[in-house]
């Protein structure tokens, strides 16, 4: 019996597309900054061939790390990241306070120790 159901599924196996190296290789389509208070900043960021939820918050958060060097500031502290994907399409939608001085909390980033590693891994900044 096991052996008749590997057959029947065989033919449908053939017939998915073998993955090419560009389906591995991240998108990045761009970010969008909303300044919401003098030190509160939201960034809007979108990209394809995401393997998980993870590259999209990395995305993020290199765009606000960017964004806090921009500024003249040397820090940022995540408050919130939203991500969404629909039919291929990451998105989130993040929110970090930046500030001159390292802020207090957990989720705390030094903007250009984080730009640079950026940078190493191909990920843009604003």
């Amino acid at each position: 019996m096991k052996a008749a159901w590997l057959i029947t599924i065989a033919p449908f196996a053939a017939c998915e597309p073998v993955p090419t190296a560009e389906r591995f290789i991240p998108d990045y389509r761009g970010v969008e900054t909303m300044l919401l208070a003098d030190d509160l900043v939201q960034f809007n960021v979108s990209m394809t061939n995401a393997l998980s939820a993870r590259d999209v918050e990395n995305y993020a958060e290199c765009a606000a790390a960017g964004y806090t060097l921009i500024r003249g500031w040397g820090f940022a502290r995540h408050l919130r990241t939203n991500v969404d994907e629909e039919a291929g399409v990451w998105t989130a939608d993040a929110v970090y306070t930046i500030s001159p001085a390292l802020p207090r909390g957990i989720s705390t980033i030094d903007a250009e120790v984080v730009s640079a590693a950026c940078a190493e891994k191909g990920i843009p900044t604003v």
